[in-house]
């Protein structure tokens, strides 16, 4: 089996000295880093200096247990997208199920399966570093996106997303690991759908505007990428207009664009023919000096969240 990639760090909790030391021979002698740390708090202290590939948690310890430290590190948009294997005892039974519950990827029996943890340990490390690079490249293009399992449950979500859902319910943290509450039934009916791909649906919050739920994509057999749009088409098109010296009608383009329509939807909303709808993005990609649609879409987004 390949070792893990170059760098790889993991950070042991434990309060159990025995333990520890097992576990860091272990994982160093599989060329991996090891950090430790034997107490919740001692983990969260540390973490507010570096920032691990995967954590391995002992579930019950004194003081701050790892549940609860694990609540707390999901809650942080810096170490949220850790990848939290809890470690129980072998008559621990009930914290399987919490584990899951506090965001816990995997969970491994005490006493500890070299093999299999050091199995486990590889398969999350690069799922993380997968799922970390992709939340990077959305997060550069500003894009508000959500990803849920199939009952709706949150997984992540971007930056702008979360900022967003919190305008929707300005009570709720990430730390719920559930969505706002108005969220929860239009989600719910998208998913409901035989077909999710390219569904969508719509939440009328008044004179803040709409937001859209737009069905990206199925990933895996449990996970739906969603994108949210937050639509207010006569104030950001003056918006646009204004920041990126466009015409009304190019704002009007772009903005859509903005919110991933595709041309013909845009010549069905605007009511212009198909080839009026890319002779603007034409001349939107001259002024803004770029050459594709993502580009452009990048740039609107980036001045609609200025």
């Amino acid at each position: 089996m390949r070792g893990p990639a170059r760098g790889a760090t993991v950070l042991v909790v434990d309060d159990e000295p025995d333990s520890l030391k097992m576990l860091t021979a272990m994982l160093e002698a599989a060329e991996i880093s090891v950090l430790v740390a034997n107490s919740g708090a001692a983990a969260l202290e540390l973490l507010g200096h570096i920032v691990p590939d995967l954590i391995l948690m002992d579930a019950v310890m004194p003081g701050l247990d790892g549940f609860e430290t694990t609540v707390r590190i999901k809650a942080n948009p810096a170490w949220w997208n850790v990848p939290v294997i809890f470690m129980t005892g072998l008559t621990e039974s009930e914290h399987v199920v919490e584990a899951f519950e506090v965001g816990g990827t995997d969970y491994v029996r005490k006493p500890v399966n070299h093999s299999e943890l050091l199995a486990r340990v590889r398969v999350h490390m690069a799922q993380g570093r997968a799922i970390h690079a992709s939340t990077a490249s959305l997060e550069a293009t500003g894009r508000q996106m959500v990803a849920t399992d199939r009952a709706g449950k949150l997984l992540w979500c971007t930056p702008g997303a979360e900022q967003a859902l919190a305008r929707i319910e300005p009570e709720w943290t990430r730390a719920t690991g559930e969505l706002p509450l108005p969220m929860r039934g239009a989600i719910g009916n998208l998913l409901a759908r035989p077909d999710i791909s390219g569904a969508t649906a719509r939440i009328d919050r008044r004179e803040a505007g709409t937001i859209e739920l737009v069905v990206v994509a199925q990933y895996r057999d449990n996970e739906v990428l969603i994108r949210l749009n937050e639509l207010n088409p006569q104030r950001d098109v003056v918006r646009l207009g204004e920041k990126l010296g466009l015409t009304q009608r190019e704002a009007e383009v772009l903005l859509w664009v903005s919110y991933g329509k595709a041309s013909s939807d845009i010549s069905a909303v605007l009511e212009i023919s198909p080839r009026t709808v890319q002779k603007h993005l034409e001349r939107i990609y001259e002024k803004l000096g770029v050459e594709t649609r993502s580009a452009a879409a990048a740039i609107a987004i980036r001045a609609l969240g200025q």
